[in-house]
This record gives C-alpha cells, sequence and structure tokens, in this order.
C-alpha cells in the first residue's frame, strides 16, 4: 500500500475510500469507535428566557425542552473520544454566515482537540423549504412540490439549496419527506410531496439529485409509516399491515434510494403493529440493506432512541434503548449522545459498532473530511461571501410558487378584471407572510423564540402584492379574524369593506407552528377538516353581502370547501407558496401567470367523515350504498384548472397483450385549445380488474407537465414495463400477474376521457426488489 509519506494512510486522497476507512477503523479504540455514533447539538439550551413568555415552550423538536433540561453536557465532554455530527449550528439562533461560519469552526475544533486521530464531525441542517437558518430564502412547503408535477423543477431548487448549504460548511441536509399523506389531519400534511407514491417518489428523488449535486447528503424521512398514524396524531400508533406499508410507504425511498442514490436514511418516530420502527430490524437491515443495497448511513430522528424507553416502553433504559437501535441498523443517533455512549461497549457484539462507524468514515471519506489538508477555517471558506437569499434564489422561489398555485374553479371572477374600481382583499392571509411558509423555515421554526428578530428575509404580503398588479384599482384590507381564536370583532368591517367593493378577495388557511403554536405542522394536527378558527364563518358572512368573492385558501393541508364552493366567484388553493408567495397568488388571480398546478392531494367536500385520499380499493374511494358516508372528493387527485384550455385524445397502445415480463407504450395527444400558453399535467393511471388481494380502483403510473402554445399539440408516451403493475400478493411476495388492465389517460384521478385495455399473459411473475422497474419513462414530442 503506497502513501504519502507526510499523510496518514486514511488522510491519503490517493487511496480507494475503503482502504482509507479500513486503516482508520484498525487505528481506533472501541471508545473511539463508539465516539462516532453520537452527536451534539450546542444549540438546544439557546432559548432567550427574556425574550419569550415563560409560560411557553417553544420547541424546535420534540420534547426538546426535556432533554435541554435533563442536563445537556458541554461539547468538550461529549466529543472527548471524538464526535460523529455537530447539530443545527446554524439552525436553532438567529446568525448570520459569518457567524454561524465561526461557530462552526470553534465548535470544529473543540472536537478535533479530543479526537487522537483527527476527525471531524460531519456537519447537519434541516432544509426542507430552503436552508433553515436566519436570513436564508424561503422557498415553498414541500406540499407545494407536489403541486407543480415537475420533478426538474424541484431538482433545480435543492441544488441551490444544497450550494448555499455547502458553501458554508454543511454536509448533510435533513430532508427530503417521503412520507405519503394518509390522513389529511396529520400537522406534516405540509412537510410532504402528496398523496400518490408514484407522485412522492419522483419529486422526491429529483430533490435528492439536487441537494447532492452540491455535495450535501440527503437524508430520506421517516422511515416508515409515520404519516399513517391512527387518529392522525403525531408520534400515533400506526394501525397498518405489511402489504399497505409495502405497497404504499416503502416505494418512495425506495425510489429515491436506487435512482437518485441518497445517502442518508431517518427513522420514523412511529411503532407499526406495536414496534418502533428506530428498533426494526427488518426495516432497517432486511428491506433497506439486503433487498434495496442501501450503502449510506442511517440516523435516528431527535431523540428517538431515548423515545424507546421514556415514550414506548420497550427499553428499560437508555443504554437498552441504544442496544435495540444500534442492532436494528440505526448508526448515528441525533441530535445529542443518550443512548450510544460508552456504555455500549460490552452490551453489544463490537461488529455491530464496526458496522455502524464503517458507514460514517466512509462519508466523512467522501465528503473530503479526512483529507490531509481539510482544515475547519477550509471548509467555510465561501461563508462571507454567500448570499443565502439572492436574487437567484428568489427567482427560483418565485417560478416554484407560481408553478404550484392550483386553480380549483374560476368561477365568474377569475382572471380579475382590470377594469375593478374597488376590490377588498379581506382574511388573515392576506397580510400576514407568515402565513406563506412551512413549519421548518427559520421564521416559523426558529424566530417564535426571538420576536426581535424580524424575519430575517424580505416577504412581500397578497395585499401588497395586489396593489401593484391592480394599479388601477383601490384596494382596501380589513384582517376580518386572526387564523387561530374565535375573535369575530373584526367581522362587521371586513363585511362593510366587502359592500363597499366590486369585488372581495378573501385569503384564509393556516399559520405553521410547532406542538401546538399553529395550525399546520409538526404536532400542529387537526380534529377535522374545518378551516381553522373562524375563518369559515368569515367567509360565509362576506358571501351574504351578494358581492362577488373569490376564496384563496393558503394552508399546509386541505380544507373542506363543499359549504361554499358553489357559491364562490373563483377559487384558489395555494400550498404555503414560501416568500414569493405574495406575488406568485397576485399573478394568477390577475391573469398574469396561468395557472398549471394540480392537486397533490384531494380537497374534501366535508370537514367530518375523513374521505380517504384517493389511492383506495372499491370500497373505500366509491359510494356504493353500503354506507351513508360518501367518500367522493369535491376536486380530486390531480385537478386543476387554467385560464386556456386543453383537449387530450388520440389514445395508442402498442399492444392488446403483453407478457408479464414485457413492456408497452401508451401515447396519446394535448392539445391547447384556446387563446394563450399553458401548461397541462398528463395523467397516466392503471386498474388492476381482477387481483388476487384488493387493489386500488386506479392507481397513478406516469405523468408528465407539458407547456404548449396556444393552438398547439404534443404526443407524450408513457413506456410501461410490466413491473410497474406489480404488487404484495398474498404470500408477501411482490407479484406481477396476469390478467386485464384498464389503461386511463387524462388531467386528473377523474377526468380520465382516454380509456384502453392491456392483457398481462403468462405466468405469474414474482419480482425481486434490485431488478423492479420503478419509473415509467415519458417523452414528449411536438406534433
Amino acid at each position: 500500500m503506497t502513501t504519502h509519506p507526510a499523510h496518514k494512510p486514511w488522510q491519503d486522497s490517493a487511496l480507494p475510500v475503503a482502504e482509507r476507512v479500513d486503516a482508520l477503523l484498525a487505528e481506533m479504540t472501541l471508545e473511539e469507535k463508539v465516539g462516532q455514533l453520537g452527536s451534539r447539538w450546542v444549540g438546544n439550551d439557546m432559548q432567550d428566557e427574556e425574550q419569550v413568555d415563560p409560560e411557553e415552550t417553544l420547541n424546535v423538536a420534540p420534547m426538546q425542552d426535556v432533554f435541554a433540561a435533563s442536563g445537556t453536557i458541554p461539547l468538550d465532554e461529549a466529543s472527548r473520544h471524538g464526535l460523529g455530527h455537530l447539530t443545527r449550528v446554524y439552525g436553532s439562533y438567529p446568525l448570520t454566515p459569518s457567524q454561524g461560519a465561526a461557530e462552526v469552526v470553534r465548535q470544529q475544533h473543540i472536537v478535533l482537540a479530543n479526537s487522537r486521530l483527527s476527525i471531524p464531525a460531519i456537519v447537519h441542517e434541516e432544509c426542507l423549504t430552503g436552508f433553515t437558518t436566519f436570513g436564508a430564502t424561503v422557498y415553498p412547503a414541500a406540499i407545494a412540490w407536489g403541486a407543480t408535477f415537475d420533478p426538474g423543477l424541484v431538482e433545480r431548487m435543492a441544488a441551490a439549496i444544497g450550494r448555499d448549504m455547502a458553501a458554508v460548511g454543511v454536509h448533510q441536509g435533513l430532508s427530503p419527506v417521503l412520507d405519503v399523506v394518509r390522513d389529511y389531519r396529520w400537522g406534516r400534511v405540509e412537510e410532504t410531496i402528496g398523496e400518490d407514491p408514484y407522485l412522492v417518489a419522483l419529486l422526491g428523488a429529483g430533490y435528492v439529485r439536487g441537494l447532492q449535486s452540491a455535495g450535501v447528503i440527503a437524508t430520506l424521512k421517516h422511515f416508515a409509516g409515520y404519516s399513517a398514524s391512527r387518529g392522525a396524531r403525531n408520534h400515533g400508533p400506526v394501525p397498518m399491515g405489511r402489504r399497505e406499508l409495502l405497497d404504499v410507504i416503502l416505494p418512495t425511498f425506495e425510489t429515491a434510494i436506487r435512482e437518485a442514490g441518497a445517502g442518508s436514511v431517518m427513522n420514523s418516530y412511529s411503532d407499526i403493529d406495536g414496534l418502533p420502527a428506530v428498533a426494526d430490524p427488518w426495516l432497517f437491515t432486511e428491506v433497506l440493506r439486503d433487498r434495496w443495497g442501501f450503502t449510506g448511513t442511517v440516523v435516528s430522528d431527535y431523540w428517538a432512541v431515548p423515545f424507546l424507553a421514556s415514550t414506548h416502553h420497550v427499553a428499560t433504559d437508555m443504554v437498552d434503548a441504544g442496544v435495540q437501535s444500534l442492532t436494528a441498523g440505526i448508526d448515528v443517533e441525533l441530535p445529542d449522545t443518550l443512548g450510544f455512549g460508552t456504555d455500549l461497549i460490552g452490551r453489544v457484539p463490537e461488529e455491530l459498532i464496526d458496522r455502524a462507524v464503517r458507514r460514517l468514515l466512509t462519508q466523512k471519506v467522501e465528503l473530503g473530511l479526512l483529507d490531509a489538508d481539510w482544515t475547519p477555517e477550509k471548509s467555510v471558506v465561501a461563508a462571507d461571501r454567500t448570499d443565502l437569499d439572492s436574487a437567484s434564489n428568489r427567482a427560483l422561489a418565485r417560478e416554484l410558487a407560481e408553478s404550484s398555485i392550483i386553480l380549483l374553479d374560476a368561477g365568474s371572477a377569475l382572471p380579475l378584471s382590470p377594469d375593478l374600481t374597488r376590490v377588498a382583499v379581506i382574511g388573515p392571509a392576506a397580510a400576514d407572510p407568515r402565513t406563506f411558509m412551512g413549519c421548518y423555515a427559520f421564521p416559523n421554526h426558529v424566530l417564535p423564540r426571538y420576536p426581535d428578530a424580524g424575519l430575517g428575509i424580505e416577504v412581500p404580503t397578497a395585499v401588497e402584492a395586489l396593489g401593484s398588479a391592480l394599479k388601477g384599482s383601490e384596494i382596501v384590507y380589513e384582517q376580518g379574524c386572526a387564523v387561530i381564536g374565535d375573535d369575530k370583532s373584526g367581522f362587521a368591517a371586513a363585511v362593510e369593506a366587502a359592500r363597499g367593493a366590486d369585488l372581495t378577495v378573501v385569503m384564509v388557511g393556516d399559520l405553521a407552528g410547532l406542538f401546538g403554536h399553529g395550525t399546520s405542522g409538526e404536532g400542529c394536527d387537526a380534529e377535522d377538516l374545518t378551516l381553522p378558527g373562524v375563518q369559515a364563518e368569515l367567509i360565509e358572512e362576506l358571501l351574504a353581502t351578494d358581492k362577488p368573492v373569490v376564496v384563496v385558501v393558503v394552508s399546509g393541508r386541505p380544507y373542506a370547501l363543499g359549504a361554499f364552493a358553489d357559491r364562490a366567484a373563483g377559487l384558489v388553493q395555494a400550498f404555503m407558496p414560501g416568500e414569493e408567495g405574495g406575488a406568485a397568488i397576485a399573478g394568477v388571480l390577475t391573469g398574469r401567470v396561468n395557472p398549471g398546478a394540480k392537486l397533490p392531494v384531494q380537497i374534501p367536500r366535508h370537514a367530518g367523515g375523513q374521505p380517504g385520499t384517493y389511492l383506495q380499493p372499491a370500497l373505500g374511494a366509491e359510494n356504493t350504498g353500503v354506507s351513508n358516508l360518501d367518500p367522493t372528493p369535491l376536486f380530486p387527485f390531480g385537478h386543476g384548472r387554467s385560464y386556456t384550455s386543453f383537449e387530450v385524445d388520440d389514445l395508442r397502445i402498442s399492444a392488446e397483450s403483453v407478457p408479464t415480463d414485457g413492456e408497452f407504450t401508451v401515447t396519446v395527444r394535448v392539445r391547447n385549445t384556446g387563446s394563450r400558453p399553458g401548461d397541462e399535467v398528463v395523467q397516466l393511471y392503471l386498474k388492476d380488474l381482477v387481483a388476487q388481494v384488493t387493489r386500488p380502483v386506479k392507481q397513478l403510473t406516469g405523468f408528465a407537465r407539458v407547456p404548449l402554445e396556444a393552438g398547439e399539440a404534443k404526443d407524450v408516451t408513457f413506456t410501461v414495463h410490466a413491473d410497474r403493475t406489480a404488487f404484495t400478493g398474498r404470500d408477501y411476495s411482490r407479484v406481477v400477474e396476469p390478467g386485464e388492465l384498464d389503461v386511463l389517460v387524462g388531467t386528473s384521478a377523474s377526468d380520465l376521457p382516454c380509456a384502453g385495455r392491456v392483457t398481462l399473459t403468462g405466468d405469474l411473475r414474482v419480482v425481486a426488489d434490485r431488478d423492479r422497474r420503478l419509473v415509467t419513462p415519458v417523452t414528449v414530442e411536438k406534433v
């Protein structure tokens, strides 16, 4: 083995990664190995008690106050044998890039001083709606990405996020969330991409490619089942069978790993059928490693390891919790070391410790942290010249916001006429920029602790944007009510403004927060799907004026709109569109932007009864008359209107029958039959007519967002391999079954004008995970 004479073998970048890792492992003591499995969150106790109500607990992670109060230890003590990760150096306190970089350097030097072998720590941060730090661009929430149906756009956004993070010394981002929505009441719906696993998979894979193109490791979360908790309660038990887990929940993660090469995975907090995910070797070893070939690291969600003892009660103490988690396949404990300390020594076989350490050290080598010339200062050298909210970032945030806003119904008033004399703009989402942002955006995530810090970024409100867009109209604003609470004292002024206007735009929805300090977000689950507070009553008061009322919902989850949908002069859904959301909403309302987004979740008709997501078998999705509860949504999955019109026709299927290991193509022609350019999302669904287990009434199998000039036509061709029809059979094998398939193409799950049939022939085929085709390729050609 040839090395540079001045370098230790593990510092020699000319050597293969595996050789460098082997050489370092051979030099490490058992204590030093265990040290790499832990982390330290210095910012865990940064709350300034003088700036917040002492009666309020403003946590940014579950039970943060409890763990901070229980006695966190200084960084030099936490890293006395080395350290795996540094937690949220930038994301815990309002710091400028230069201040954050100085703190990274300080903490890394402490870690290096305690590491006999000079092993730096990985710096990780949150990055779901952008880099979660002070002054960084706030992009639309993940549920808005789903509305774009545009993986390439999401990839470009993630690449921009990754470049900003890498420039200031961050190595790993805790995104994307690949949970598939199963209950709209769950607070974290805003963090998901939608209710269809194929949509989530493709956009999630796009995010992974983008972030990792900048050299930042993407972390898939939450593995697995978190979004299906009983009663939509955060951390609640998941009453899910293995088949639903395999066919609905896991494919998103599998796609991001196999198609995009995701480098890290984070566990779910929940248990499935009584077994907490963090202690489940079937998930983290058999499925993730053995079946899918994942080679990256598994990091615990914050305090998920001690939760085995404190909340799940399946471990006797924190050490027992650590033993169970490490054995299951967790490699690194975040955000602090509680279960993965030196007490593990003698409690688990050394080969299990080596297994985890090898995975982490491999990433540190690949990141360049063990190169001989690496220094903390070099890792942040670009911090002083990095603008975290650059003009290019804002332009991308605007593009994503404009691509994500859904025109549910143009009604009689949209787009707004430029001849309106007076427009009343009403509602809490019209003038509060925080309503545009998700719970992991820094202004909503951390800044409630520091009310004097402002937002850190410029966020024009919708009132301001509409005023700029409607220069010939007088804009009159009244809040009407807050998002939260039952105060109706502003109703009278709102109604008076509406009566004196030609038209009213009422903007209602959510204010994201954490653990009850919001109507959407982590720990902000809903009892039902009524608009929060008294907002629905405000809409009713405005509708009673008999003046045209356009309803704009700015939210993190879908809300029931059936009570007033047929009386509104227009309906628009904006899923937390980020810092450029005001201009984007104004653009859609005025027609400057021709909307092309589609619903990644359904809009329910009624607040109660909990209509399920579209991905259901017949008895869950159709009104068969056997129950008095109608599951039919007000607006279906994939729905979205435009200010132009489209036709989808001329279905061509390449073969009437194909073998169970073959493929076929589906081609349709989409034409813009209106008078202005626009985007249409062409959607392919398959329906399995008879199967050995119940199957969804229809399931999204391919899609393409297609831009079209007025009068232009394009052919959209989907190449469908038989693997795309695979499902988990009665014996839990994944199978492709012979039989008939309906082929359905259109513009939503309920608007499918093109219908044909294909028969799969031959023997039933068992499909191995590593060989299975996960993606439906699509080509678009101008006619």
